[in-house]
């Protein structure tokens, strides 16, 4: 018998565009009628026979599991888009909220994403573990970047995905969802470091005079002198002050009617 090898490649070629086909339709199916379905359902939907569905996937699990490690496989190409085209602290939580959103309600994409022992497969463990390598650059680069806390581990951004997903899921409103998950993600930011401020009290200070060693004005420290008065004022602008304000007290004092 005599190969023709053009018709080996085109038949490759067609086993190829059926799986994708079959693999593409159980993606729909499972996401619009759960994992209940059957292989003769999705072949249904498919438009191919229920061996062609078989041929592939021998069984659903393996179906599922390809299913499912497709999805995950997606979030890995995301992680780079978003690395590619924002800041590092941006590209980290935009890329936590895309997972969220696509996976909000799949409760077995999220077992995959946090590497659950109920799907043990090589395929699924391999896409998860891109997953988690993906998660870990974004990581790296955001806490570079002094965009995210600094004990935040992978563990947790794995597991605050799944959370935000169930909490995305369960609210009724949409919307108001999504804000939410933002919140949540928002938590994981880096404090706004702000200069601290000294409330200083210069009325105390006025009362006890210099024996704090500060501005009886303004009640900044004052330099320690040698020799000499202790200073009361840290320089001739409150000094100044001072004098106008008694000067305007006075004043008050003897503008008011005679008795």
């Amino acid at each position: 018998m005599t190969v023709v090898p053009g018709a080996v490649v085109s038949g490759r070629s067609d086993a190829r565009r059926n799986r994708e086909i079959v693999l593409r339709t159980a993606m729909r199916v499972f996401a619009e009628e759960g994992l209940e379905v059957s292989l003769g359902r999705i072949a249904q939907r498919a438009g191919v026979g229920a061996g062609t569905v078989y041929r592939h996937f021998p069984s659903k699990e393996i179906l599922v599991e390809a299913v499912l490690a497709e999805q995950v496989q997606g979030f890995v190409v995301a992680a780079g888009e978003w690395a590619a085209r924002a800041a590092p602290g941006d590209a980290l939580f935009g890329f936590l909220l895309e997972v969220i959103e696509k996976s909000a309600g799949r409760r077995h994409v999220c077992d995959a994403l946090t590497a659950d022992q109920s799907w043990p497969r090589a395929l699924l463990a391999a896409a998860a573990q891109r997953f988690r390598e993906a998660l870990e650059h974004l990581l790296h680069d955001a806490k570079r970047a002094g965009a995210i806390r600094a004990d935040v581990r992978v563990e947790d951004l794995a597991a605050l995905a799944v959370g935000g997903s169930a909490l995305r899921a369960a609210h009724r409103d949409r919307a108001r969802g999504t804000e939410l998950v933002r919140v949540l993600l928002d938590g994981l930011r880096t404090p706004a470091v702000t200069e601290p401020s000294t409330f200083r009290d210069t009325r105390a200070l006025q009362r006890h005079e210099t024996g704090a060693g500060h501005c009886v004005e303004c009640g900044a420290r004052l330099r320690a002198r040698t020799t000499g008065r202790p200073a009361r004022y840290c320089g001739p602008t409150c000094r100044q002050r001072a004098r106008r304000r008694r000067i305007g007290e006075d004043g008050g004092a003897g503008s008011g009617p005679a008795g």
